[in-house]
């Protein structure tokens, strides 16, 4: 008997679903709305000439803000690479540092930068490193006056590039070594003539 009902009960609610037959099944007729234009496809004529456009470089000058956010984000990662004895890559952060101060204009607090990133390459044998430092080390010892110890970092510059036989390099250092030529040449005329100046005056 109950389950008598139960059929009884499943086919009502079977048949209150779909009591609407009438209303969406295929006797309804729907509408039917004009078809849509087709648009046609614009394809642009080309005359298969293609203009060179001249590209222009833009220099992005670093603001101090800038320069000192580097600078801070260089020194932590540099102190994190020497708690943790990661000499080779503090080497590099050393010179990157060096670098910043130089654009600041602090010479000194470059020099010695310089070094110790000169002193790290020297210890893991990273000669070209230690080339780099050397010329960037001569550079700053000219700009402050020191020409005999310039002349000493690139002559050593010099030599460990010859017995690699990297050419790049040595050609960079024959390079300084010009322009360290000219310095002392052109140091030494300003003297002369300060000095002949200053006697003339007496």
């Amino acid at each position: 008997m109950r389950g008598i009902l139960l059929v009884l009960v499943l086919c009502t609610t079977g048949f209150t679903a779909s009591a609407q037959w009438w209303a969406v099944g295929p006797l309804k007729k729907h509408a039917r709305y004009a078809q849509m234009a087709q648009v046609k496809q614009y394809q642009p004529k080309l005359d298969g000439k293609l203009s060179n456009a001249a590209v222009k470089r833009v220099a992005i000058s670093q603001t101090i803000y800038n320069i000192t956010q580097n600078e801070r984000t260089v020194m932590k990662t540099a102190q994190h690479q020497m708690r943790f004895r990661e000499y080779a890559e503090a080497s590099y952060s050393f010179n990157e540092l060096a670098k910043i101060y130089l654009q600041q204009n602090k010479l000194s607090e470059a020099k010695w930068f310089f070094l110790q990133s000169n002193n790290l390459s020297r210890q893991q044998n990273n000669d070209r490193l230690t080339i780099a430092n050397l010329i960037e080390l001569a550079s700053i010892k000219s700009t402050i006056g020191d020409f005999a110890l310039a002349q000493q970092d690139l002559d050593e510059a010099q030599d460990l590039a010859s017995n690699h036989h990297w050419n790049d390099d040595v050609v960079s250092v024959k390079r300084h070594q010009d322009n360290l030529q000219r310095t002392k040449l052109a140091a030494v005329k300003t003297e002369a003539g300060l000095a002949s100046a200053g006697q003339n005056t007496l």
